[in-house]
């Protein structure tokens, strides 16, 4: 009886770790973006621009879109803030 509850114990832990492992390799890996760089955009979810978007300086951008396959990709990219002149 004991054995059979120990057992029960163990795989409810292993099914719990492997339920965290998906969900970790679930989550879309950030690249930085380069010159040239290929991007299979198929549609954006969001951009988040940068910090100091309202300065006249450059920054990191965030933008998370979906490829042509379905998968969930995130990139980082240098974006010039907005230097209007007021």
């Amino acid at each position: 009886m004991k054995r059979s509850i120990a057992f029960v114990a163990l795989s409810a832990a292993l099914a719990s770790f492997g339920a965290f492992a998906d969900a970790a390799a679930s989550q879309p890996a950030t690249s930085n973006y380069e010159y040239g760089m290929p991007l299979d955009v198929a549609k954006v979810i969001s951009i988040t621009p940068a910090s100091n978007a309202a300065d006249c300086q450059v920054g990191t951008a965030h933008m998370v879109y979906v490829d042509h396959q379905g998968q969930k990709r995130e990139v980082d990219y240098r974006e010039m803030g907005n230097c209007s002149q007021q």
